[in-house]
């Protein structure tokens, strides 16, 4: 094992749990930080870390809203099923539908078409001045308060916009469905609590996916690369969630918009 490794393996850790959740799009992120620092890791093992560690960014959000997520009870008196979160979940997978098409059909023409510094730059960038417009013109008042007042049609259309993310890297899933639930009426704070919810399944889908696929043939260390990405993902996460939904009920997205802006101008002059 080289220590080396397990510092770089940490700090990646701390970019997941940062940037999976915050709409700055850990993509680009993980450009900058790839052009600057090198993991001595094989190609196939890296790819499936980047997807794996987000594992430990997942269990961060099924423990803050375990209440809200888990569709079952088990307490005498109640219904087995709580249908108002059966509900939620229906909706969730709605929303995931849209891109698990795209996804599954044009993964790799996208990835090959698009996943470079200057397309990634140039997302960052657009969506930033997305951002700043929206919360600079959009004045009504929210008709969605609450994740129970978000409909199917709502949780569909919130879902063509995650398209976007799987179409250009450097959009930023939780970016493009934070937008997307901002224009058609939904508050800032359910907005981002929803990202959260679609998450779960998309990104869990993913890194067992990718799991399956490289077959559990890890080494040791390779095992404790893993499982050090996946703790201080997870250890990250639960702040970064906190953080969003304490900041943005008395905030707007602005400076969200802002940053990546900057850093869409920092990735094309470095690279």
């Amino acid at each position: 094992m080289n220590f080396t490794d397990l510092i770089l393996t940490f700090i990646v850790g701390i970019i997941e749990g940062i940037t999976e959740w915050l709409p700055v799009s850990s993509t680009g992120h993980m450009i900058l930080f790839n052009e600057f620092f090198t993991l001595g890791f094989s190609e196939s093992f890296y790819d499936l870390f980047l997807v794996v560690i987000q594992l430990g960014a997942i269990l961060a959000v099924v423990m803050i809203y375990w209440s809200k997520l888990f569709p079952f009870s088990f307490k005498k008196g109640e219904s087995f099923i709580k249908k108002d979160i059966f509900g939620l979940w229906i909706k969730i997978l709605v929303s995931c539908v849209p891109a698990a098409i795209i996804g599954i059909l044009f993964e790799d023409v996208f990835d090959r078409l698009f996943y470079n510094a200057t397309s990634v730059s140039i997302a960052l960038i657009v969506f930033g001045v997305f951002f700043i417009l929206i919360e600079t013109l959009n004045r009504k008042i929210p008709k969605i308060n609450s994740i129970s007042e978000i409909t199917l049609n709502t949780a569909l259309l919130i879902g063509v916009f995650q398209v976007l993310a799987a179409v250009f890297p450097g959009v930023s899933r939780s970016g493009a469905t934070i937008i997307g639930a901002l224009l058609i009426g939904v508050s800032r704070t359910v907005a981002a609590e929803y990202t959260f919810y679609l998450a779960v399944p998309v990104m869990a889908g993913a890194s067992l996916l990718k799991l399956v696929k490289f077959g559990f043939d890890f080494s040791l260390a390779e095992f404790i690369y893993l499982a050090v990405g996946m703790v201080t993902a997870f250890v990250i996460s639960i702040i970064a969630i906190k953080f969003l939904i304490g900041y943005v009920k008395k905030h707007d997205f602005k400076v969200f918009g802002i940053y990546r802006i900057i850093l869409g101008i920092l990735v094309l002059i470095l690279l």
